[in-house]
């Protein structure tokens, strides 16, 4: 049985998770718990045991100095909660970890009783892929859900993926059998610059978690960090004339595949986001546009690949888990 001391009634609580390693290209996923935990200073309530779900050879413990006294932090899960003011406050509980080593439906069992006894309403997984996308353009956002029902609530797909997969569709599933409604969101990052941070994903996925339950998510820097990232990729790709060219395909096929779906749906969805932060007093120039449209994500490959590949058929784009 998990006790929970000193956590207070939950309003209306929405269970927001991220973990590093496979499933977070770019760290865009994690970062964004991160940002969400600083922003609004998530106070810490349980930390799941290491010993249990970590191989300390793959994620090694970190020493560190405290007033001249040596502490270690082993890798671990943690949750926190913070509030969302405004009209309609709601609570949020975070868990940011990694990708346990062992034990993983041990893992989502623990998750599991923390939403049970904290009421938790939904459960909102967010990860992050490799994939055939151009930096250029708004950052493809895929919401999957494993119920037919939710999925025609919240306009999400209905996931189809089969294949190897990680802790998130794991937690997913976990939740399915649970009866506890789960949502993934992914983020698809451009495989010919990997390396972390990329705010740009990062600031697409809060943008589509802002729409998925209706809160204003504060922003801070992200935006302005965003435009950073990407001003700083077209300067390395203006220097690597195949690299430039790969891009240019890559935005053609985006463009392409997208005309048609250019519709005044997307449009309003894109209106009715600035209109709320406008009426919650944020400039319109705090806000940096990231549509949460398909677009063709693939997983993260493990070779390291940084040069571009021959560009992939439309035939054979996946969907991942």
């Amino acid at each position: 049985m998990i006790e929970l001391e000193g956590v207070p009634e939950l309003i209306d609580p929405v269970m927001v998770a991220a973990f590093e390693g496979w499933n977070d290209a770019g760290d865009a996923a994690s970062t964004a718990v991160a940002h969400l935990d600083r922003e609004w200073k998530g106070d810490v309530f349980a930390a799941l045991d290491a010993e249990d779900y970590y191989d300390f050879q793959v994620n090694r413990p970190t020493v560190w100095m405290d007033a001249g006294v040596r502490k270690i932090t082993w890798p671990t899960t943690r949750l926190s909660v913070v509030r969302v003011g405004g009209d309609k406050p709601r609570d949020l509980v975070l868990v940011r970890g990694i990708e346990p080593s062992m034990r993983w439906r041990s893992f989502c069992n623990e998750l599991l009783g923390f939403a049970h006894e904290l009421g938790v309403e939904l459960v909102v997984i967010l990860g992050a892929l490799l994939g055939d996308t151009p930096h250029t353009r708004p950052v493809p956002i895929s919401g999957t859900t494993s119920d037919p029902d939710l999925a025609r609530r919240m306009d999400l797909e209905e996931t189809k993926y089969e294949g190897p997969t990680g802790i998130v569709g794991v937690l997913q599933e976990a939740c399915t059998h649970a009866g506890v409604p789960a949502v993934s969101l992914w983020a698809a990052v451009p495989h010919y610059v990997s390396q972390p941070p990329n705010p740009k994903a990062t600031l697409a996925l809060l943008n589509r978690l802002e729409d998925l339950i209706d809160v204003r998510i504060p922003l801070g820097e992200l935006p302005e960090d965003a435009r950073a990232w990407q001003v700083g990729v077209d300067q390395l790709a203006a220097e690597d004339s195949e690299v430039a060219e790969y891009v240019q395909t890559l935005e053609e096929a985006r463009d392409t595949a997208e005309l048609p779906e250019a519709s005044g749906e997307a449009i309003a969805r894109e209106f009715e986001r600035y209109l709320r932060r406008r009426d919650g007093g944020t400039p319109p120039g705090g806000h940096a546009t990231a549509d949460g449209g398909d677009g063709p994500y693939l997983r993260d490959n493990p070779s390291g690949r940084t040069r571009p590949p021959k560009p992939a058929n439309d035939d054979e784009d996946s969907s991942d888990e």
